[in-house]
């Protein structure tokens, strides 16, 4: 049986003048733990930066060309922006990823990076931006207030 790594949590960590971050502890050991890389890329619809592990990215890129024409337009945007920008990331002896000049600018981050964990990807964003986007959420979600069918397995 295959073993689940999840990445969870909000975790805040300091960025500094060369855009180095603590990735954090429990993200580090899946990356361990998996043997695989972190990538990172721009959120094609957030002010953030978003991050997988690298065998995700290939499950993605067989979707995409599963899920479209081989020349297709829609491919072509959407292998463009993601692969076309993606960087994979290798942490130093202290834990720390050092961020691109355009994945930093992109996502408005400068001394503070918030890493929220969504399962199987995580994002990056400036602290101000996940404020907002944090409270927009909750708000839509408590409106909408939706229900998720579940298997038992």
């Amino acid at each position: 049986m295959r073993k689940t790594f999840l990445f969870l949590d909000t975790i805040t960590n300091k960025v500094d003048a060369k855009g180095r971050v603590s990735l954090p502890a429990d993200y580090r050991a899946i990356v361990k733990e998996i043997g695989s890389e972190i990538v990172c890329y721009r959120s094609l619809t957030s002010p953030c930066i978003e991050g997988c592990l690298e065998h995700l990215l290939d499950k993605l890129a067989t979707d995409i060309e599963n899920s479209t024409d081989f020349f297709s337009e829609t491919q072509d945007d959407l292998t463009n922006l993601i692969f076309g920008d993606a960087k994979r990331f290798t942490f130093d002896s202290t834990g720390r990823i050092m961020l691109t000049e355009k994945l930093l600018k992109h996502a408005e981050i400068t001394d503070t990076a918030v890493f929220v964990g969504k399962g199987r990807k995580f994002q990056i964003w400036s602290e101000k931006n996940w404020i907002k986007e944090e409270q927009r959420l909750r708000e839509k979600v408590k409106s909408a207030r939706p229900s998720l069918k579940t298997e038992d397995k």
